[in-house]
């Protein structure tokens, strides 16, 4: 007898032996799931080439999909955490807003220009008159040389900072120490350091309390960044200088818009940012003395708009991973119904012996749709492997942490165990339709 027949007549009489039983269920479904799986293997040993190039649109689909959703999380990471660098629930008080005004598609810039930029004086009168600001700091910046001996550093970004700056920006001191209050406010020469700076400047010595210079003056370092490297956005600490804004006014024009000043607002806890646009909204018109009619002649702007350009782009990346994924799959999904559709062929006989011998309609239903499922997980596994692959070779390359996660790797499971069933069902159906004696006597 051909050995095929032989295992089904054997699997066949094994199940009706339990079925009359009505015992030991776990052990018919065991044997159920090995002969289904065992059906598979053999579907791939029959023709192993058309089983690749089979399988191999499941895994281009697979990780295409599993690839977007990958790097979508790892931009979005990268994206948190660059937003939390600038300062969690905090409104920029600025001259101009980041976005076009709410209902509109462009940039009206005309409508800005003539605006004039947050003052010393702004700062100082929000900070009396807030209720529902926990710190308030203003921050200019420019770019400038700083030297110390023999070496330079071209293009250091000057930051020039009030009292509470740390409070609102998220950042680490790696040595040495922040401003005091004292220092903040009466505009010592003091200088805190990014990593980069101190490397450059001071080849591997200590700099604190060493004096560096900066466009004539000098500035005693008393603390140094820890090393940040840049974020999604560009932005880093590790090339800049941070001085009190009370000494950088000695320095630099703060009226002048080269100087990009803004005034950071962080609110208390159990406030939102829209309350503290809403309050904000009412101390700076009463500030600059604006007319009940008069429009703003200051933006306030809040991380929230970032977030909503960041998630269109991530929602349109994320169909974008679909669509090209799914042509791959449903091009898969078909060579996998192609495969079922030959396995059944080939098995008839033996769904025929298997049938005779008491086996039910949704027995064979299910061995075959098992057998189409365990196919497309194949080709889906590669995916994620491949993808998995990749995602390591990013993290040990760089310094960012790209990871295939536990999510990702069930949506691919799910993804291709969804596409093994569609493509086997109609073979399945067929298969189980079957009728025995016209099955066991097919050629």
């Amino acid at each position: 007898m051909d050995l095929k027949v032989r295992q089904a007549s054997d699997f066949g009489l094994f199940k009706l032996s339990c079925l009359h039983k009505q015992h030991q269920p776990m052990i018919l479904v065991y044997k159920f799931l090995k002969e289904s799986f065992l059906f598979a293997i053999n579907a791939l040993r029959t023709n192993v080439l058309r089983t690749i190039l089979t399988l191999s649109g499941v895994t281009i689909g697979i990780f295409s999909i599993i690839t977007v959703f990958t790097l979508i999380d790892f931009l979005e990471k990268q994206v948190r955490e660059s937003i939390e660098s600038l300062g969690d629930n905090v409104v920029y008080i600025q001259k101009w807003p980041w976005t076009p005004p709410e209902g509109e598609s462009e940039y009206p810039w005309w409508r800005y220009m003539n605006r004039q930029v947050p003052s010393l004086d702004d700062y100082e009168q929000i900070k009396r008159r807030s209720q529902i600001a926990e710190d308030v700091s203003y921050v200019m910046s420019s770019q400038k040389m700083l030297q110390y001996e023999s070496n330079s550093y071209d293009n250091v970004a000057v930051m020039g900072v009030s009292d509470g700056f740390d409070k609102i920006w998220t950042f680490e001191i790696a040595g040495g120490r922040y401003f005091s209050p004292y220092e903040a406010n009466s505009g010592m020469g003091v200088a805190i350091i990014g990593a980069e700076i101190a490397s450059e400047l001071f080849q591997g010595t200590d700099p604190i309390g060493k004096r560096v210079k900066m466009m004539g003056r000098k500035l005693t370092v008393i603390g140094v960044l820890l090393r940040t490297g840049s974020d999604i956005f560009g932005n880093s600490l590790d090339k800049n200088i941070i001085i009190p804004v009370k000494y950088a006014r000695n320095l630099f024009n703060l009226r002048s818009e080269s100087v990009n000043p803004m005034i950071l607002v962080k609110a208390k806890p159990g406030y939102t940012s829209d309350d503290m646009v809403d309050e904000l909204t009412g101390v700076m018109r009463a500030i600059r003395r604006i007319k009940p009619q008069g429009d703003n002649d200051f933006a306030l702007n809040r991380i929230s708009l970032i977030q909503k350009n960041f998630d269109s782009l991530f929602d349109f990346i994320d169909w974008a991973g679909w669509f090209i994924g799914g042509f791959s799959i449903l091009v898969g999904g078909f060579g996998i119904a192609n495969i079922m559709f030959v396995s059944v062929k080939e098995r008839t006989r033996i769904i025929g012996i298997q049938k005779a011998l008491g086996a039910k309609r949704k027995f064979i239903l299910m061995q075959f749709l098992i057998e189409s499922t365990a196919l497309s997980l194949l080709g889906g596994l590669a995916g994620l492997f491949i993808v998995f692959g990749i995602a390591m070779t990013i993290s040990l390359a760089t310094d960012s942490e790209m990871a295939l996660t536990l999510l990702n790797i069930l949506k691919g499971i799910g993804i291709s165990s969804f596409i093994g069933v569609v493509s086997g069902f109609i073979p399945a159906w067929k298969a189980s339709k079957m009728d025995p004696v016209e099955a066991i006597n097919a050629l």
